[in-house]
């Protein structure tokens, strides 16, 4: 099991940026796939991004695709989501997620491991 613990989050203007910073302890966090998700009030939560073991492999949902970045340090155990040109419908609450695995992963529940949030909120 790895413990994930993600900041970054708060108010930004449309079109700004935020980064979002995911840390994990417990098990070695280089054998575990990474995710971001996002739940948007009164939705289900929903697939950000993705990220491979040694994060050779990314992959984006189309909404973020372009404007989004996933990336990781193994050395400092974080993953990062580095959020661009953000949109009044990016307003979530966003969760990092991991999965003792290779590959890279889009399926909720396909994840084992769950931070407890932040908030973005993106004012027009």
């Amino acid at each position: 099991q790895v413990q994930l613990v993600e900041s970054g989050g708060g108010l930004v203007q449309a079109g700004g940026s935020l980064r979002l910073s995911c840390a994990a302890s417990g098990r070695t966090f280089s054998t575990y796939a990474m995710g971001w998700f996002r739940q948007a009030p009164g939705k289900e939560r929903e697939f950000v991004a993705a990220i491979s073991r040694s994060g050779g492999t990314t992959y984006y949902a189309d909404s973020v695709k372009g404007r989004f970045t996933i990336s990781r340090d193994n050395a400092k155990n974080t993953v990062y989501l580095q959020m661009n040109s953000l949109k009044s419908e990016d307003t979530a609450v966003y969760y990092c997620a991991g999965r003792y695995s290779g590959g890279y992963y889009l399926d909720d529940d396909d994840y084992d491991d769950w931070g407890q949030g932040t908030q973005v909120t993106v004012s027009s």
